[in-house]
């Protein structure tokens, strides 16, 4: 029977005919994912780990070649690869062994070498020994399946734990390191100090995440990343919106009007813009990250993940859905309740920060994470006696654009302690 011919018999003014009608996709999308779960040999299934650009890479044998990468692989010194159950993470350490250790966690998108000029002037400035790497998914790391392994603070917390094992003097507990967290990476910072208060020393958080307001996340953001549409929807909606681009309408017909009033999926995620949508899909800065290399930049790192890194893109949308981004109101307390009682105590002792206060670097003109309502959120969780912020001219991009500045603030920070 020709298939149109039985659509146009279906009365749909009868409510179960209509319901069926609307649930059906749903019912049949979610079946086959069940039935290939259960039925498709291991073998056919994806695999658990997604490959980082770096083997690729071994296959290039000129030096202008990967001198033309957005992201060189000598980018940093010190490179080192650390294999892990969860796959490789690359890692640079580098300065006077003897000096204060500084570890590094960068953001969302780009990967560490977005912190490279801060690591070097600390290294110049203040003899630091420094280490930075890349976050699952991101640059010269790979990515767990984000299907099995969900980006969240227990898959970064791990992370954490993997790359200082692959250094053991960073584990010293008479010598606790200085923790630096930038966008994502402060809120992963903040988690990680919260379970591990006798590792970490310090804390700096330059423009966290964890405590974003959630009306700062649209309607429509919710309805992405809610688990609700497939995923191939979402990561093709976002690799557009990466590389800047507005992804091409699925509905035909569409000429705009309400997005929340129709029920198709792929109208609904083309609605999001970057003034109304997740603060993480706002566009990359053009910043230069290195002053001898003017092509290495936030926007063309990221436009290079998107081409050369198969779990990038996976573990943008996972990072966006569990990583510490909102609602880090209870962990960010715990660590200002160690510092109260550290300071009634009148001794120092291994659960509270040396300093016995968390410095935060807000951009002036960061229109995602807003110094306003981050000093108001983080003076409340933490105590007013407990939190030391700073604003420094610079939007989001602040560690980049000013990165003389947010050093300096550490200077004098670590001086006061």
């Amino acid at each position: 029977m020709d298939f149109t011919a039985l659509i146009r018999r279906i009365d749909f003014r009868d409510r179960r005919n209509l319901y069926i009608a609307l649930t059906a996709p749903a019912v049949l999308y979610y079946t086959s994912r069940v039935l290939a779960t259960v039925f498709l040999p291991r073998s056919l299934a994806a695999p658990s780990i997604l490959a980082s650009p770096r083997q690729a890479l071994q296959l290039l044998d000129k030096a202008q070649d990967l001198d033309t990468l957005p992201y060189p692989p000598d980018a940093l010194p010190g490179a080192r690869d650390v294999d892990t159950p969860y796959g490789n993470i690359r890692v640079y350490e580098w300065g006077p062994e003897d000096g204060r250790k500084v570890l590094f966690v960068h953001g969302i998108s780009t990967p560490c070498i977005a912190l490279a000029t801060m690591a070097k002037l600390l290294v110049e400035k203040e003899g630091c020994r420094v280490m930075l790497f890349d976050l699952f998914g991101r640059g010269y790391s790979d990515a767990p399946d984000p299907e099995q392994y969900p980006q969240d603070e227990r898959l970064f917390t791990s992370e954490i734990l993997l790359v200082l094992a692959s250094s053991l003097n960073w584990v010293d507990a008479s010598e606790r390191f200085a923790l630096v967290g930038y966008s994502l990476g402060g809120g992963i910072a903040a988690a990680f100090t919260s379970y591990f208060p006798d590792l970490v020393g310090s804390l700096i958080l330059i423009a966290p995440s964890g405590l974003l307001r959630p009306k700062h996340i649209s309607f429509t953001s919710k309805l992405l990343y809610g688990n609700l549409l497939p995923q191939w929807l979402v990561k093709y909606y976002v690799a557009n919106r990466l590389k800047g681009q507005p992804p091409v309408p699925f509905a035909q017909g569409h000429k705009g009007g309400n997005p929340e009033a129709t029920v198709d999926p792929a109208t609904a995620a083309e609605s999001e813009v970057p003034v109304n949508g997740h603060p993480a899909l706002a566009a990359n800065s053009e910043a230069a990250l290195f002053a001898d290399r003017p092509g290495i930049s936030p926007a063309n790192t990221v436009a290079w993940q998107l081409d050369a890194h198969s779990g990038f893109v996976a573990s943008f949308v996972s990072s966006i859905r569990h990583a510490p981004i909102t609602n880090q109101h209870a962990r960010w307390r715990l660590i200002g309740t160690r510092q109260t009682a550290q300071r009634n105590s009148g001794a120092s002792n291994t659960q509270g920060l040396k300093e016995e206060k968390v410095l935060i670097l807000l951009g002036e003109q960061d229109s995602i994470i807003v110094a306003d309502e981050v000093e108001e959120d983080a003076t409340e969780v933490l105590g007013v006696e407990n939190v030391k912020c700073v604003r420094l001219e610079g939007g989001h991009d602040v560690p980049i654009v000013n990165a003389r500045g947010c050093v300096d603030a550490m200077s004098a920070f670590f001086g006061g302690s």
